[in-house]
């Protein structure tokens, strides 16, 4: 079972693209640190 799912995910900081299209998925009893 999937607790935690994003896809194509962005963040930008004014112009500066830190983060592009990244996708995460976490399982129920999966340890991500």
């Amino acid at each position: 079972m999937k607790i935690l799912e994003t896809e194509g995910l962005v963040k930008r900081f004014g112009g500066l693209v830190a983060v592009n299209e990244v996708s995460l998925h976490v399982e129920e009893g999966e340890i991500l640190g």
